[in-house]
């Protein structure tokens, strides 16, 4: 497989910068040493360092935790014909679960892995992010943590950018354009393991002939190895599958819409012209996709190009007028108004 571009934290310093190198391009980049400063580092050298650093910013809350038992050996994933789900939820003391992730005993009953994921640092540990400073996002830009043992998390998408800091053991993501959606053999998208539907394709065997096109996707897969103090950025949409390699690992993640506009996502768009378009006869499908790629996607530039800017009305810059008015005409037609 390729790897991912690779760029140095030493080549951007600013949020403008950071943007202008990494994220307008919209592909993956491989962030050598982001993180390498963050004092977290140091106490993730050993398992119980962690836990001491933890335990300074425990907020005492609950949460909710995968865990699986031997035989899926880390693989989360769903239980046979997609019922059910191949591991349990418990929902326990932020504090308990990291003593288990951390611990060098038996992981209790008959699990032998466990899984933390997307915790709000600010809602669960208060103080970590004020201690481990990502200065290339804005304040606003909220991290998020994920701890656990060895492990694979199914191959899936984000609504949003995301740049991913390992802060204990290794990563290993497969990375795949958002254009292979069509190969990797998408699963439902309202019974999902975490929220995001997954690729079947993707965590089954490669020669499996139930997915005949899934090499096609592999094809163009990037994969990228992180080392503590290592990142890397995401764009939105692109599908990665997780790979958790040490005894213990650690993630803090950084989710947001880098290019938004408004407080609108293209997903509900996209949920809407589900049951817009989607069962229509297909002649009626090509003529909306025409329109779509005319007013939206605009692969030959803007719809108006043939008038005087002053002629665009609300198709003119999206702020500071026009998003308000475009969203209040959608507004008043869902409406029925």
């Amino acid at each position: 497989m390729r790897a991912p571009i690779e760029l140095s934290a030493s080549d951007f310093a600013t949020p403008e910068q950071f943007h202008r190198a990494v994220v307008e391009p919209c592909r993956p980049v491989v962030l050598r040493g982001l993180v390498a400063h963050w004092p977290v580092l140091q106490a993730a050298r050993t398992a119980e360092g962690l836990r001491s650093y933890l335990a300074g910013f425990d907020a005492g809350q609950e949460a909710d935790a995968f865990f699986g038992a031997p035989r899926i050996h880390g693989r989360y994933y769903y239980g046979e014909g997609l019922e059910g789900f191949n591991f349990e939820r418990r929902r326990m003391r932020v504090a308990d679960i990291v003593n288990v992730i951390l611990s060098d005993k038996e992981v209790g009953g008959e699990a032998a892995s466990v899984y933390l994921g997307s915790l709000p640092l600010d809602d669960y540990f208060p103080g970590f992010p004020e201690s481990n400073i990502l200065p290339i996002l804005g304040p606003a830009v909220r991290p998020r943590i994920w701890l656990g043992h060895a492990s694979t998390i199914s191959c899936h998408y984000d609504t949003l950018d995301n740049v991913a800091c390992v802060i204990a053991g290794t990563r290993r993501f497969t990375l795949y354009p958002p254009e292979t959606i069509g190969d990797l053999y998408v699963g439902p998208i309202d019974h999902t393991m975490a929220g995001q539907p997954v690729s079947l394709a993707a965590s089954s065997p490669p020669d499996d002939e139930r997915f005949p096109r899934f090499p096609a996707a592999r094809e163009q897969a990037l994969e990228a190895e992180l080392q503590p103090g290592d990142a890397l950025y995401m764009p939105k949409l692109w599908w990665h599958q997780v790979e958790s390699t040490g005894l213990y690992n650690g993630l803090v993640n950084y989710w947001w819409d880098a290019t938004a506009v408004g407080p609108d996502a293209p997903y509900t768009a996209l949920l809407l012209a589900m049951i817009a378009i989607a069962e229509r006869p297909e002649g009626e499908r090509r003529a909306w996709r025409a329109f779509f790629d005319h007013y939206a996607f605009r692969p030959d530039g803007h719809p108006l190009r043939h008038l005087p800017a002053e002629r665009h009305g609300v198709l003119g810059p999206l702020q500071p007028r026009n998003y308000g008015a475009i969203r209040a005409w959608v507004m008043r037609i869902l409406r029925g108004g």
